[in-house]
């Protein structure tokens, strides 16, 4: 078995992440930038698991000695038939800035009372193993869309997701905690056993 974890993904953000959660399993995590791989990969499924799956073999294919992780994540408002969903980071287009699409559902969302602003976000990982199996897993974290932008530690649409049982954005929580609380932590804690069980 492989004892490298090779995430595919170029985003740093998600890597620190990544490698907060999974430090005890004691393996070497490298993102694909740090592997050497840069492909071009068409994600066209239909759901968050599909596009995971599609990464991960994607990226098996060119290093199969190592355990290929690879996800998709977005978030679903409940109010907007749970757009921008799959479509999360493409959502009005791939170059605008986060605080524009931030902007824009607070916008789309004005005048919609609390409890019609529920949302979550969703992560599904896709493990491809050297020995050619695929398993998925999926996590979430249910809360509501804010009214403003507040928060200055997360990345993505966290400054206008917000927990009502923390009263603050998930922008706002130390980074320690959101780890702990997140879709991609709740999805990454789900495939930590399956990993140990492929590797024993």
């Amino acid at each position: 078995m492989g004892s490298r974890i090779l995430f595919a993904t170029g985003n740093q953000d998600k890597m620190k992440e990544i490698r907060m959660i999974l430090a005890d399993l004691g393996m070497e995590i490298v993102s694909m930038k740090e592997a050497g791989i840069d492909i071009d990969i068409v994600e066209d499924g239909s759901t968050f698991e599909e596009n995971a799956m599609i990464k991960a073999k994607a990226v098996a294919e060119l290093s199969p000695e190592d355990i290929v992780l690879a996800d998709d994540s977005g978030l679903e408002i409940d109010h907007l038939n749970k757009e921008p969903g799959i479509y999360s980071a493409r959502y009005a287009g791939v170059d605008t800035s986060y605080t524009i699409k931030n902007n824009m559902l607070l916008e789309r969302l004005n005048g919609v009372p609390d409890e019609k602003r529920t949302a979550r976000f969703v992560c599904a990982i896709a493990a491809a193993f050297p020995d050619g199996t695929v398993e998925t897993v999926r996590g979430t974290i249910e809360g509501r869309i804010g009214y403003e932008i507040a928060g200055e530690n997360g990345f993505g649409y966290d400054p206008i997701f917000y927990l009502p049982e923390y009263g603050c954005t998930t922008a706002e929580l130390d980074p320690v905690k959101k780890n702990g609380l997140s879709h991609r932590g709740n999805a990454l804690r789900a495939m930590r056993p399956i990993i140990e069980r492929k590797m024993g």
